[in-house]
């Protein structure tokens, strides 16, 4: 049975009928369709390796800059382990954390706040 079912199929595509102007005109919009789906994969893949290139480039800046901001960082550290042994150094040695401090009196008496500033003629009474 299946053999003469292959038989039909094979007659049947022998006697097509002359193909007609409705399928000229779709395989000619099938042929467009192709070339059109052609052009926008070929965009499509320009815009994707545009974007990696940009990523490339990107991630090659920030990796610069955080080089930078490593070395900044460094040398910061460095800075601040010099002040703190200077500050070291300093303490045991500095006349005023090792004195007591001076009353309020004494603080204040250099200070005129009882005097007035203002010289201006427009404050005055």
């Amino acid at each position: 049975m299946p053999h003469s079912s292959d038989s039909s199929d094979s007659s049947s595509f022998s006697h097509s009928p002359p193909p007609s102007k409705q399928d000229s005109s779709d395989d000619m919009r099938k042929v467009q369709r192709r070339e059109k789906n052609r052009i926008a994969a070929q965009k499509s893949r320009l815009r994707q390796t545009q974007k990696a290139d940009t990523l490339h480039l990107e991630s090659e800046d920030l990796e610069r800059q955080n080089a930078a901001l490593r070395r900044e960082i460094k040398q910061l550290t460095e800075e601040m382990k010099h002040f703190t042994s200077m500050l070291s150094s300093h303490e045991p040695l500095c006349s005023i954390l090792t004195s007591p401090p001076p009353p309020p009196e004494v603080l204040y008496a250099t200070h005129s706040f009882h005097q007035p500033h203002i010289s201006s003629p427009r404050f005055q009474h």
